[in-house]
């Protein structure tokens, strides 16, 4: 490899990194919240940072140890965790067309969560080919560091931080649900997908009141696709009917 090609990759690192940055402020408040409630749920400090190092997926982290702590079977465990993240079965074919032939690809898969698909989606089609492995690895790298430490610093200090400034245990917790609303909302922006997502919010409320937590995620978001399947718009025939 040439010292020019080394230098366009570094570059591309770097922009990566820089640009994954705001990033942080959704995961590190999100990360320590789950080093705190696995803390609260007998976990230890190494077997947080496992989890966070080897799952890597907030929603089915909270899932996993939420139903682990409440005695549910390993295999459902197992099985829900999997079913939150069947996302990423949409996700990797839309990132396809813009990767390279680099083996390094699947490896940096890993990396892949909602944020970073949503800023690699944006980025990697105006970034050259060259250097989007560059780019992705940068992104990707800095988004898993600061998950990782923040749950390491939420099993280490939570306890601390909360009992030092109590409002923190009340805003912590509520870190996922805002950082997902956050996503959802540029998604408003019709009647369709306003219709669907208002059901998956009302279904996973109800299913979630009636004791159905462990399922309320899944069968919610099968609610909300069915919902946005069966609505369709119809074209408005000129001149009524019989024009």
């Amino acid at each position: 490899m040439s010292s020019e090609s080394i230098r366009h990759n570094s570059s591309a690192w770097l922009t990566g990194l820089r640009e994954a940055i705001p990033l942080l402020g959704g995961y590190v408040p999100v990360a320590i919240s789950f080093g705190l409630v696995a803390t609260q749920a007998g976990f230890s400090t190494w077997e947080i940072v496992a989890i966070s190092t080897l799952i890597y997926a907030g929603a089915s982290q909270f899932l996993f140890v939420g139903m682990a702590a409440g005695g549910a079977p390993l295999w459902l465990t197992v099985a829900m965790t999997l079913l939150i993240n069947i996302r990423h079965v949409v996700y990797a074919p839309n990132l396809a067309p813009w990767l390279t032939g680099s083996r390094w690809w699947p490896w940096l898969m890993h990396g892949l969560t909602d944020q970073v698909f949503a800023l690699a989606h944006t980025r990697l089609p105006r970034i050259p080919a060259a250097q989007r492995l560059g780019w992705f690895t940068g992104a990707a790298v800095l988004a898993w560091s600061s998950w990782v430490g923040g749950s390491l610093l939420g099993a280490v200090a939570g306890e601390w931080l909360t009992h030092r400034w109590p409002l923190l245990g009340e805003v912590m917790p509520f870190a996922l649900p805002a950082l997902f609303l956050a996503l959802l909302a540029p998604r408003f922006t019709s009647f369709r997908w306003s219709l669907a997502l208002g059901v998956s919010m009302v279904a996973a409320l109800a299913l979630t009141l009636s004791g159905l937590t462990s399922v309320s995620i899944p069968l919610a978001a099968a609610c909300g696709a069915l919902c946005f399947y069966a609505v369709r718009h119809r074209p408005r025939i000129a001149g009524g009917i019989g024009s």
